[in-house]
């Protein structure tokens, strides 16, 4: 028999951890993606008749794949958080839910990213 805690998620301290945790991983990719937006903007004279924004092979790769290893880790490590409080006996399902978010976002963004190659 094991002695699991309630999940309740009325903690309001872990909630906010947990919040402020997956926001700043959020935020983070979002931040990377806006990067190399920009860094390819800057370099638009390489191939100014592509109809995609970021034309140049290692950009296309920088802006799909850095945000979604973001999120892959980020999400990695909310569930090593969400162990790590089960083990004292705390509120574990609010960083697991957090780390399923985070899991979330990122097939979600890998999804719309892989436009970029996409043939034209």
């Amino acid at each position: 028999m094991t002695n699991d805690v309630e999940k309740r998620w009325s903690d309001k301290a872990t909630f906010r951890r947990a919040g402020l945790y997956a926001g700043a991983v959020v935020g983070v990719a979002l931040l990377l993606m806006a990067i190399t937006v920009a860094w390819a903007a800057a370099n638009r004279d390489e191939c100014a008749d592509a109809q995609f924004l970021v034309c140049a092979s290692p950009d296309r790769y920088v802006l799909v794949f850095g945000p979604t290893a973001i999120l892959l880790l980020g999400g990695l490590g909310a569930f090593v958080r969400a162990y790590q409080v089960w083990r004292r006996g705390g509120t574990w399902p609010i960083w697991h839910g957090a780390g399923w978010a985070l899991l979330t976002f990122m097939v979600i963004y890998l999804g719309i990213s892989m436009r970029a190659f996409a043939p034209t």
